[in-house]
């Protein structure tokens, strides 16, 4: 049996949670005066953060107007996180994966995943839509928490391969009341998984507000208890989140086990469009938090830094449009669908209840179709 040793304690050093949540950019989109715990991202980097979060939120606004127009069966929009889910997408190498929520599309588009692949399961497609191999993305995963287990599995199973793979597993605040949220960090700590955990804390599990999930200082704090690296970082701040992510990846990757970190953000839209926020939350929340827009905030600071100008950002804005228009035109193409698929893919052997139900299906649309 392979006993695997604790890691010196000197290994945390870097990552052992801030006193609030660390920050390279106020609200207004002006650097702050804090030490850097972490490298500041480059300008380069920082424009690609800037345009795939542009890229991203105007995604996310068409796959909520696809919603309403009836293309979508659901659509969970991320506007207000783009900073959380652009910089988890640009942290990790083409070898390495991601484990997404349902709430991660911004993400997945980053990660090159063709955008009507992404929302074809929530357009009523029996499977994922991509290729999870090839784009070395896990399925979009509705059950909460329960893909941070097989985010913990695979980091491991690809250490004990001799890869240097590195895995990012998003879940929000909700998962971490989940118990396959502590069986994960569990898991990943014992056996030194390079595993980083990234909880995007926008405030509510659906309706239920952070208060009456946890009274713990942060939610990077549960990691402490684990023994493994742990941050919280504004989620709004796009320098931060870069920055961060980038050294929780350097750290995982160097065989010094997980990280998880904390960031603070905050979903502006309703939990889906079958939910109504006004019912829990008020307007005056949303408006403070409409003020730490992480996309203004890096506009500014790139502005400042003479890093974009105008004609940027009216390709960038034309570049939007052209994906937005690709997506309204792939999303209203009539896709074939074969009812008999809903049990074909059960399991590798139907059970006789399956091939009941399949025989009552094909009756009713046998008979459908001698009366048309």
């Amino acid at each position: 049996m392979t006993v695997i040793e604790p890691l010196p304690a000197q290994q945390y050093e870097k990552f052992l949670p801030a006193a609030s949540a660390v920050q390279y950019l106020t609200a207004n989109g002006e650097p702050t005066n804090s030490d850097a715990r972490y490298p500041h991202p480059t300008d380069d980097r920082l424009v690609a953060v800037y345009k795939n979060m542009i890229l991203g939120r105007r995604f996310d606004q068409q796959a909520t107007a696809l919603t309403k127009q009836g293309r979508l069966a659901v659509y969970p929009s991320a506007r207000g996180q783009e900073a959380c889910q652009v910089t988890a997408a640009m942290c990790l190498r083409p070898t390495d994966w991601l484990f997404p929520t349902y709430r991660d599309s911004m993400a997945l588009a980053t990660r090159g995943i063709p955008q009507t692949e992404i929302l074809s399961m929530l357009a009523g497609d029996w499977h994922c839509g991509y290729d999870p191999v090839a784009y070395r993305t896990a399925p979009q995963c509705t059950p909460l928490a329960t893909q941070l287990l097989h985010a913990a599995g695979l980091a491991y199973a690809e250490q004990r391969r001799g890869r240097d793979t590195v895995v990012v597993a998003l879940c929000g605040d909700g998962a971490t009341s989940e118990g396959d949220f502590h069986e994960a960090l569990n898991f990943a700590a014992v056996f030194h998984a390079p595993v980083v955990f990234l909880v995007q804390n926008n405030g509510f599990a659906i309706s239920v507000p952070l208060a009456r999930q946890t009274v713990a200082p942060s939610l990077a704090h549960k990691g402490v208890g684990y023994g493994i690296g742990s941050e919280q970082v504004d989620g709004n701040d796009p320098v931060a989140m870069m920055g961060i992510l980038d050294e929780a990846v350097r750290f995982a990757r160097a065989g010094n086990g997980p990280v998880i970190v904390e960031a603070h953000t905050y979903r502006l839209e309703s939990h889906t469009n079958a939910d109504d926020a006004a019912r829990y939350r008020d307007s005056e929340e949303v408006d403070n938090w409409l003020a730490r827009d992480p996309i203004a905030r890096l506009r500014t600071y790139l502005r400042d830094q003479n890093l974009i100008d105008d004609d940027y950002e009216a390709q960038l804005t034309a570049e939007a449009e052209n994906q937005a228009a690709a997506l309204r035109a792939d999303m209203n193409i009539e896709r074939p669908t074969d009812p008999a698929d809903l049990f074909r893919h059960v399991f590798a052997e139907p059970t006789p209840q399956l091939h009941e139900q399949l025989a009552q299906v094909e009756a009713e649309l046998a008979a459908e179709s001698e009366e048309n």
